[in-house]
């Protein structure tokens, strides 16, 4: 199915012309993590509108949709994340956010409307799907919290393939990154806090200063990297925030650093983990501090199945997009958590950005839109075929 063929009755133009406003109203509209209630019902209002029905699975925010389930076959699922981040605008557009402080600087309403595109289009061509295709509007990505909310309301349940996609600024529109393995890193958080003495600066040795050994630990964190992760692997480690003291002749008594470690192997996550606790502990001992580590787990590294990549890499040679092999980015994503239940892949679109993610001046090629919908379109009925023949085969059996 191209898209030529799916719009009968409306015109490609029409059809680009109705995802660019979309993605303009979600994108003047942006809501945080767990608070998308007025983005939740304007993507029940387009699918209604569609004639798309609304599954009933129990989330706050954010909602499941289903097309197909006309003929007996597999479920396979395509995910869109449809948060926000806390960032003021700085793109000067004339459909700039209108909520002081929060913007779509990541792009996530340029991924609600393409899957909404692709749902429109698979609508049209019901009748012929071999299955049921789940179309899963997740909130709370930017947390990392969303995808097992969606999968504590069992929407993953049944599903034999999911389906993702992150906009890639630095990619011109019309290219597609698909790779197996690897593709983004699992992404935890740490608060490392020190307790020393406090004392006049000008006596220091009356007190146990918890700033010296911050600095000692910020620097022997970064021989973790360099001595027990192999070079032919990758990891970082970095410490984004140190808080201490309230006065500049004061040694204070207290001293915080805050963080990120990053891998994309998860023997390699559970060895950094490990030796960071060993180190800080060690070194803070060392000082005469003490020292405790609260990690702030996220999500695994996205694990692109590879049987569900040749698939992926097909589909994107009949829609006409150029396939390369991306770069994996050490940004985390919560869509590997899926990948834990079920196969799955997500992709890299390209999109001709302007800044990288999460930056306020963040925006994109609205071309990709259509051309992203087509593609999931396309994916997705070619992936119920694929599927379904393995389907019956275990139904017969």
């Amino acid at each position: 199915m191209s898209m030529s063929e799916a719009l009968s009755e409306q015109s490609q133009s029409a059809f680009e012309q109705k995802l660019i406003a979309i993605r303009r109203h979600l994108h003047q509209n942006p809501e945080l993590s767990n608070e998308e209630v007025r983005t939740t019902a304007s993507i029940r209002g387009w699918l209604q509108e569609a004639g798309i029905r609304v599954a009933n699975f129990p989330l706050k925010s954010g909602l499941v949709a289903e097309v197909g389930g006309l003929h007996e076959g597999p479920i396979i699922a395509l995910r869109a994340d449809i948060d926000a981040l806390p960032v003021q605008e700085a793109t000067g557009l004339a459909y700039a956010s209108l909520v002081p402080g929060t913007m779509h600087a990541c792009g996530h309403d340029f991924h609600t409307a393409a899957i909404l595109g692709a749902a429109f289009l698979l609508k049209q061509q019901e009748k012929e799907l071999q299955g049921t295709v789940r179309f899963i509007f997740q909130p709370a990505e930017e947390k990392a919290q969303g995808a097992e909310q969606v999968i504590r309301s069992g929407a993953l349940e049944g599903v034999r393939a999911v389906f993702g996609m992150h906009n890639k600024p630095d990619l011109p529109v019309g290219t597609i990154g698909i790779k197996p393995g690897p593709l983004m890193a699992s992404a935890d958080g740490f608060v490392v806090e020190i307790e020393g003495k406090g004392t006049h600066a000008a006596v220091p040795e009356a007190g146990v200063d918890p700033i010296v050994t911050g600095a000692h630990i910020v620097t022997a964190l970064q021989a973790i990297v360099s001595r027990n992760v192999s070079a032919l692997q990758s990891a970082v480690i970095s410490v984004t925030k140190i808080h201490s003291g309230t006065a500049w002749n004061v040694i204070p008594d207290k001293a915080v650093l805050d963080g990120t470690v990053r891998t994309f192997d998860e023997e390699v996550r559970a060895t950094v983990l490990s030796r960071f606790d060993q180190v800080v502990h060690g070194v803070a001992a060392a000082f005469g501090t003490k020292a405790s580590v609260r990690w702030i787990k996220g999500p695994p590294a996205v694990q692109n199945d590879a049987g569900l990549v040749e698939l992926a890499a097909r589909a994107a040679d009949f829609a006409g997009l150029k396939v390369i092999a991306p770069t994996p980015s050490l940004a985390g994503e919560d869509f590997a958590f899926y990948q834990k239940k079920v196969p799955g892949i997500f992709l890299f679109m390209g999109t001709s950005g302007t800044q990288e993610w999460h930056h306020p001046a963040f925006d994109l090629d609205e071309r990709a839109l259509p051309i992203s919908a087509n593609y999931f379109a396309i994916l997705a009925e070619q992936a119920l075929e694929q599927i379904s023949s393995k389907f019956e085969v275990e139904v017969s059996g």
